[in-house]
């Protein structure tokens, strides 16, 4: 069978179904169904408008928060804590034992900490500079 490679700067969601298809079936056939949901949760102002939230999915018994956003003037006011607490809730109700995410050196890896979550990987230079670091969180009593 020939193949050939085309790249591309176009997110088009159709291509990742087709490139996540095959993976997907081999991770199942070695770790069996993942139970991959996603999970949202949208913060809205007073009129109506999505102005941020938490954007995640449950997968494998893990909570994995992929993005994470409170208006840069509400900060400090517990809404990230509130967002985070009921995303949590929602992965324990779904079976999950423990959570999962990232944060850049220069965003939440401090407010992360104050609520449990510990680091377990650094991606030094990432960007140039700075660091990511990847953080867990055990649910419950795990």
């Amino acid at each position: 069978m020939g193949f050939s490679l085309r790249l591309s700067d176009v997110a088009d969601e159709e291509v990742r179904r087709a490139i996540v298809a095959p993976l997907m079936r081999f991770n199942e056939s070695q770790a069996g169904p993942s139970g991959n949901r996603p999970l949202v949760i949208e913060l809205r102002d007073g009129d109506g408008e999505v102005v941020g939230g938490l954007w995640g999915a449950t997968a494998y018994g893990w909570l994995f928060t992929q993005l994470l956003a409170v208006p840069e003037h509400s900060r400090g006011q517990g809404w990230g804590h509130q967002l985070l607490s009921l995303a949590e809730a929602e992965a324990m109700k779904r079976g999950c034992h423990a959570a999962w995410l990232d944060t850049f050196e220069f965003q939440a890896k401090a407010f992360y900490e104050r609520i449990g979550y510990s680091c377990f990987a650094t991606l030094p230079d990432y960007p140039k500079g700075s660091s990511r670091y990847f953080m867990r969180k055990v649910l419950g009593d795990a």
